[in-house]
């Protein structure tokens, strides 16, 4: 058998997290394993069955578009998982390098100092925290002057209270670095990211989930040592010019106690 392929870890983990119901097939019977069978993901998309097994086991690396696009029908992938899916069998053309080093692009510097009122930093492609406007810098401060965000998470027992919800925390950087590490595979920061956290334990799980996906636009919960709980709505913004580098702005809801609690943490780090 030829060696693993990451394509074929990526079919493998996505067809296991498969729900057999979705594609209109009993979940009972004699499944030994989550998920859909082989032969099953194969008539699904229109293929043979020892075709598509040679494509979990590494023996097929170049599939068609459209045989991904019958694969990704079936396995229900969103935009950001179909275009991994398209990167692992080199269908898609490379990304331009990231911005070296921590070199902020001044697009993103002048878009963080516009939002005076809410928390913003500038995440590189390890989620590495590059820049951070007053506001933001005081909302991280638990965890340093330029935190990196994944190691904090993964690694930092003070993360378990800080973020309300920790366990969905730290599934969205996980898919989110999965995505970074497909479009850049090639970035220091992110191999020195997965070589430090290949011995996390709730890393590696949720690693080996395949995962793929940006951070969303969702709503946060806090709990800072300063200024207690806060609710906060982020938005993501990239630029085209600074691959790799993303803006996150957090606001509270006009004339909530968050928006107060924010306030004395401008206040407390004028």
């Amino acid at each position: 058998m030829a060696p693993a392929s990451p394509l074929g870890e990526f079919l493998r983990a996505r067809r296991a997290r498969a729900d057999p119901a979705d594609s209109g097939l009993a979940a009972g019977g004699d499944r030994r394993v989550p998920g859909l069978r082989r032969e099953e993901v194969a008539v699904l998309a229109g293929v043979s069955a020892d075709y598509y097994a040679r494509l979990e086991q590494g023996r097929e690396r170049h599939p068609s578009a459209q045989i991904l696009d019958a694969v990704a029908r079936v396995f229900h992938l969103d935009a950001d998982a179909k275009g991994h899916l398209y990167r692992l069998a080199g269908l898609l053309p490379a990304r331009p390098r990231p911005v070296a080093g921590d070199r902020v692009h001044p697009a993103l510097l002048t878009l963080m100092n516009g939002f005076p009122r809410a928390a913003a930093y500038v995440f590189g492609p390890a989620f590495d925290v590059l820049a951070a406007n007053p506001l933001g810098a005081a909302l991280l401060a638990p965890f340093g002057a330029r935190p990196a965000m994944a190691r904090v998470v993964f690694s930092d027992p003070a993360a378990r209270t800080f973020f309300d919800d920790w366990p969905g925390a730290a599934d969205a950087i996980v898919d989110a670095l999965r995505l970074n590490a497909g479009l850049f595979p090639a970035d220091p920061d992110i191999l020195a990211l997965l070589e430090d956290l290949e011995d996390n334990a709730e890393f590696t799980r949720r690693w080996n989930r395949q995962g793929v996906g940006a951070l969303p636009r969702l709503d946060k919960t806090f709990h800072h040592p300063e200024a207690g709980r806060l609710d906060l709505t982020y938005q993501a913004f990239d630029v085209r010019d600074a691959p790799g580098q993303q803006l996150q702005v957090g606001t509270a809801q006009p004339g909530s106690r968050s928006e107060q609690s924010l306030n004395h943490l401008i206040a407390v780090h004028a």
